[in-house]
């Protein structure tokens, strides 16, 4: 099963692409998608949108997981990165590919087996996990590739969205 993770937000969408077979993982392709900070809203997530769509086409997933939003004080931010979230979410239900997302307690649930995990425990669980050489960066990269891991170790036991719940 080729998972592809999303780390969501507006100046920088992570993204993971990672193989599940018989447990095992295998690292196909992460990276960042980024948006000037300067640029207009809608410029850049029209951007997110493009470019996400390429990354689609190219790696043909058969899943994507999301990460949920989470924002306690500044609903500026959460708003644009809400916006930023509905483009992703729209791309993948218009290729027809399953959308579940997962909350930052059960990423770090499946990832570290410890809900509280720290950032740096996330990035070291990740990296050891898909036998990578580095920590992946920018950090949002990491994170992608820990809700691709959550996916493959939740066996598609999160929250599904479909068309008919967006």
């Amino acid at each position: 099963m080729v998972i592809l993770g999303i780390d969501p937000g507006v100046a920088i969408v992570g993204y993971g692409v990672v193989d599940y077979t018989g447990n095992r993982f295998r690292t196909i392709d992460y990276g960042a998608i980024t948006t000037p900070a300067k640029t207009k809203l809608t410029s850049r997530i029209k951007t997110i949108y493009e470019e996400l769509r390429l990354l689609l086409y190219q790696h043909k997933p058969d899943v994507m997981a999301v990460e949920e939003l989470f924002f306690n004080t500044n609903t500026t931010t959460a708003m644009a990165v809400a916006q930023a979230r509905g483009v992703i979410l729209l791309a993948g239900t218009n290729e027809s590919i399953p959308i579940f997302e997962y909350t930052p307690l059960q990423i770090k649930q499946a990832v570290t087996g410890y809900g509280r995990a720290d950032k740096q425990q996330m990035q070291q669980m990740t990296k050891t996990l898909l036998g990578l050489a580095s920590v992946p960066k920018p950090d949002d990269t990491a994170d992608a590739l820990a809700v691709a891991i959550c996916h493959g170790h939740s066996n598609g036991f999160g929250a599904v969205l479909g068309a008919e719940t967006i």
